[in-house]
């Protein structure tokens, strides 16, 4: 049943059937937003064109709904954010403007049909999405990507020469990890950053290669999740825990080209020990490039952006620096993807050796200790002597 109303912001609604309640929680970055939220929350966002990276840990901690001040998608390119949250039976109130912003963060809201309540009291209204909805509006977007897609291309082409540095002023900190001769796996908390790491967890890469192990950012986290310690943590440390940070990692801050590196404060504050390393682009490119430039001898990357998509959703407008890092890389650099279906299609020699010998101790065993064994084959014996 709807609910009936009674008139805008301040009315009082009545007559519900099975209204949405949860203690709100209120900020405009989801991505600050996500850790505190616990099971049954509603989570308040101010969150234009909502990423995969930002729906997926709102998915992970179990909340009941999630408002949103702006639109999940604006229809400038079809990201794939509001879907996620959808499919995960997540309610989705779109565009109830800058009044939801202004409720208290851990007071105890409803979600009737595409209104919102403190105590009985509407504050906003949006739009009540669904699959069907948003799908029609990423079809619609499909228009403009052409556009959005010439816009991008030209801002990349644009802030190349910003990023000549990645290729011939970089100056690599130093660090105790040795790289020489070895792979490198770089792990990025990117969309299917699990599946991923989960494959090549599995496939057996890590264990015979015994590749560096670095964590950009929350990646440290990442790793620590799937029972591997990260040698090398490096970025601005915005999106790290703690525990990840004292893990024993080496600790590297990417800092900007003038020596600024926001990120130091918090190590600084922990009292941790680190490195700067200068450089323009992002914390996966120069993990990438000083991967590289300390003699890495394959670099495999976990949940790394790529592609157009990948950069809207993280807001930036152009991919420059990844250009010009993916250039300076060449073929050293694989995806983790590639790396793991390798390994899931082969039998490696070592294990099928073990295999073999398993099989003979097995039939020794069974010689030595089975009565029967032994007559039939003291009666072969018998046989080949006479």
């Amino acid at each position: 049943m709807r609910p009936r109303r009674s008139g805008g912001r301040g009315s009082v609604v009545e007559d519900v059937a099975h209204p949405l309640r949860g203690v709100a929680r209120v900020s405009p970055r989801t991505k600050d937003l996500v850790p505190t939220l616990n099971g049954g929350d509603i989570a308040v966002i101010d969150h234009a064109d909502l990423d995969r990276i930002a729906a997926d840990g709102l998915v992970d901690r179990g909340i009941v709904a999630v408002v949103n001040a702006a639109a999940s998608t604006t229809g400038r390119y079809p990201n794939e954010g509001p879907l996620i949250v959808l499919r995960a039976g997540i309610a989705l109130i779109d565009g109830c403007g800058p009044a939801v912003m202004e409720i208290e963060d851990g007071a105890s809201v409803s979600v009737i049909d595409d209104v919102v309540l403190v105590d009985g009291e509407a504050v906003a209204a949006g739009v009540r999405q669904n699959v069907e909805l948003i799908t029609a509006i990423h079809d619609s977007s499909q228009e403009n990507i052409g556009d959005e897609f010439s816009r991008f291309i030209a801002n990349t082409m644009r802030y190349v020469d910003d990023n000549l540095d990645l290729l011939t002023d970089l100056v690599v900190p130093d660090v105790s990890v040795k790289f020489a001769g070895r792979h490198a796996l770089i792990v990025v908390r990117g969309h299917d950053y699990r599946d991923d790491l989960a494959l090549i967890r599995g496939s057996g890469y890590v264990s015979e290669m015994k590749p560096v192990l670095i964590g950009v950012d929350g990646g440290a986290d990442a790793l620590l999740e799937v029972g591997l310690k990260p040698d090398i943590i490096i970025g601005d440390f915005d999106s790290v825990s703690e525990r990840a940070l004292r893990c024993g990692a080496e600790l590297v801050v990417h800092a900007f080209r003038d020596g600024r590196a926001p990120g130091a404060q918090r190590l600084i504050d922990l009292d941790l020990p680190h490195v700067l390393f200068r450089a323009s682009g992002t914390s996966e490119d120069i993990a990438m490039l000083m991967a590289h430039e300390l003699g890495a001898e394959l670099i495999v990357a976990v949940g790394t952006h790529t592609s157009m998509v990948d950069f809207l959703d993280k807001g930036r407008r152009g991919m420059a620096s990844t250009v010009v890092t993916r250039i300076k890389l060449g073929n050293i650099l694989l995806d983790a993807k590639g790396v793991s279906r390798l390994y899931e299609s082969r039998v490696r020699k070592r294990d099928l050796l073990l295999m073999i010998m398993a099989a003979v101790v097995a039939l020794v065993v069974i010689a030595v200790v089975s009565e029967p064994v032994r007559l039939v084959l003291r009666a072969y014996w018998v046989d080949l002597t006479n």
